[in-house]
């Protein structure tokens, strides 16, 4: 009997669970907040094409912040203007970032902290969308935010 590599038996298991996914990763992208300090007039803009008008995207609010950051949450604005649309859609939102039990939510690399935060999650008209961020906070600027962007998945059948 022809003795059988424990890696290949690994892969053998981890094939199903790779190709199981529930989304597709399609845009992701982020801008440096200048001098780490968001003021409320910068507001960071992304254009997305959407292909597929049957599919519901996901969009995250992608932030990083060191651990100085001063807040538990962060409050914003994401405005969505879609194809034919004279003016935007504003999706307001308080964000957890982090609590007294657990600490930061999001994953943490020495000081630095990321997170990814549902901020919408619809169907869009095929075309091309124009996506605004806005920090809403009394504190202006805020202070310790490193980068802010978003993230669009679009989920499986």
């Amino acid at each position: 009997m022809k003795k059988r590599s424990p890696f290949r038996l690994l892969l053998l298991l981890a094939l199903p669970i790779a190709f199981s996914c529930t989304t597709v990763d399609l845009y992701e992208k982020s801008v440096s907040i200048p001098g780490h300090a968001w003021a409320s007039n910068f507001k960071p803009d992304f254009d997305f094409q959407i292909g597929d008008s049957l599919a519901t995207y996901r969009v995250f609010l992608v932030l990083r912040h060191n651990d100085r950051y001063n807040f538990n949450n962060i409050y914003v604005n994401l405005y969505i203007k879609g194809p034919g649309q004279d003016t935007a859609q504003k999706v307001q939102r308080d964000l957890e970032l982090g609590n007294n039990e657990k600490g930061w939510l999001g994953k943490g690399m020495d000081d630095v902290y990321e997170h990814r935060t549902l901020l919408a999650e619809q169907n869009f008209k095929s075309g091309t969308y124009h996506f605004t961020l806005e920090q809403i906070m009394r504190e202006n600027p805020l202070k310790n935010v490193l980068d802010a962007g978003i993230r669009v998945e679009k989920l499986k059948p």
